[in-house]
């Protein structure tokens, strides 16, 4: 993910609401003009902390108010006495508006302004100012060739609201998009900073508001929200009269023959996520190794949906998928799940036989798709679902009645209504199996202790995120059940097991 600012603000618009909201702050009283030299002096000023002796910039300039901003931190460069100069992919005479008043401010402090060329020298700080967040369509040329010049300098780079080429409502890359070291946004935070290829090429993510007023901001309808330690629902503090019976019963439900693996990671992940009892139904062969790995699991060993139905019953809440299989066994046992009338996280193979339509959602459920089970689900492909991951996750939503989890870089969390979340943690080193399976196991424990499914959902996948990033800081190799110990210190930290 990308190296986020502390402390940013939970809402998420999309492009069109930002703009509804720049146009809401003008119509209050802030002239346009004066929000884009607020919008210069913050990216000026997150420049000169990151690069603070790089004495040159070159500025990258459209034909919008994306390029007034970049002609004005030039002009902000340029009476700092840096070397700058602009070089113009769009024709500068064609600018209007406030973009044409920074054009013109420019000029009066004696900046160089240049028709762009590819064989042009680049020199210090690259500061992309070609497309802001109005971008529809693919990247077209010379804009195309601009960006890959930007790309290929190996200088680096700030991006001056939005990577160009970075579309502001899904983080789809639009043919081709800016890698930057370095993003100032401006006003609201865009939901595509966060989302599908995003984090390779946001870099380092600033936010300034450009001291709007909040009353005008709190008014405006959003996309999303972030996931974050105050937008997350907590557990609550457990009385010292606590017993085992106050935090509801998990049974997991997969491990199919050469598969017990993933369901053994789900059960002990709500074990160690503080559901009160935990159960395991698997095939026999996996119940020595689940006793020998884990004890304190009940495990049993079905070899019939008959079997497992008697279990199910005394369950609370089931998480039904890790290794179950596609095969008669696994196909019969997600048969039973499905008609009982209780919370029930599916993952992984549930997944893919409800694609197949062998059965339908729960009632109460949590899917946890990752892209390519959520292309099946959708009866997409993965290149259509990463193109548009918030759409996608809503889809699936509203198509299958229950809350849904979109894994991947900037998971999501969507419910039937449209209501939508996303997390901005997580690490590469997570790109491993049994991750998922952990998940779910965690998202069946919150279940068990109370939470909405939504909101078990949440808190479920930021602490899973957190978890892993704190964990990949240590380098590759991190395999699922070190996440563990990582999940049980944050879910602590987040939701005390005392009261103060």
């Amino acid at each position: 993910m990308p190296d986020i600012q502390e402390n940013l603000p939970l809402p998420l618009y999309s492009a069109a609401q930002v703009r509804e909201l720049d146009a809401r702050l003008i119509a209050a009283g802030t002239p346009g003009f004066e929000l884009m030299r607020r919008a210069a002096h913050a990216a000026w000023r997150a420049l000169r902390r990151r690069w603070p002796r790089a004495g040159a910039a070159t500025v990258f300039a459209g034909r919008g108010n994306n390029a007034g901003d970049g002609y004005l931190v030039a002009t902000l460069a340029q009476r700092a006495g840096w070397r700058v100069r602009v070089l113009a992919v769009g024709d500068p005479q064609q600018l209007q508006g406030d973009a044409a008043l920074a054009r013109d401010e420019a000029r009066q402090a004696g900046v160089a302004i240049e028709p762009w060329s590819e064989c042009a020298a680049l020199d210090g700080v690259l500061v992309d100012a070609l497309l802001g967040t109005g971008l529809g369509g693919a990247v077209r040329e010379p804009y195309a060739q601009a960006i890959r010049q930007i790309n290929a300098s190996g200088l680096p780079v700030l991006a001056v609201d939005i990577p160009s080429g970075l579309s502001a409502d899904t983080g789809c890359a639009l043919g081709v998009a800016v890698r930057a070291g370095l993003t100032v946004t401006f006003i609201g935070l865009k939901l595509g900073l966060f989302t599908g290829e995003a984090p390779d090429h946001v870099g380092t993510l600033v936010f300034d508001d450009l001291a709007a007023d909040p009353h005008i901001v709190a008014a405006q309808p959003v996309s999303a929200r972030r996931l974050a330690v105050g937008g997350v629902a907590c557990l609550a503090p457990r009385p010292r009269t606590a017993h085992k019976g106050h935090f509801g019963h998990v049974l997991v439900v997969g491990g199919d023959l050469g598969l017990g693996g993933a369901a053994l990671l789900s059960a002990e992940s709500a074990l160690r996520a503080g559901a009160g009892l935990v159960s395991l139904a698997t095939r026999d062969v996996h119940v020595p190794a689940a006793l020998a790995r884990r004890p304190e699991l009940m495990s049993r060993g079905v070899e019939s949906a008959n079997q497992a139905l008697a279990l199910m019953t005394r369950a609370d809440v089931l998480v039904v998928g890790p290794g179950l299989g596609q095969e008669a066994w696994g196909r019969s046992l997600l048969s039973a799940a499905a008609g009982l009338d209780r919370p029930q996280v599916w993952d992984a193979d549930a997944l893919n036989l409800l694609a197949a339509g062998a059965v339908g959602a729960p009632a109460r459920g949590v899917l946890t798709p990752h892209p390519g089970e959520a292309a099946r689900l959708l009866g997409s492909d993965i290149g259509t679902v990463q193109a548009d991951r918030p759409a996608a996750a809503v889809a699936l939503a509203r198509r299958h009645g229950t809350v849904v989890v979109l894994k991947g870089a900037g998971s999501l969390v969507a419910d039937p209504q449209g209501r939508l979340a996303l997390c901005d943690h997580g690490h590469p080193a997570m790109a491993g199996a049994g991750l998922g399976d952990v998940l779910a196991g965690l998202v069946g424990a919150l279940l068990a202790q109370g939470l909405e499914p939504f909101e078990a959902a949440s808190l479920a996948v930021w602490l899973h995120a957190r978890a892993g990033e704190r964990l990949g800081a240590q380098g590759r190799g991190l395999v699922a059940s070190d996440l563990f110990p990582a999940i049980r210190q944050l879910l602590e930290e987040h939701s005390p097991c005392l009261p103060d």
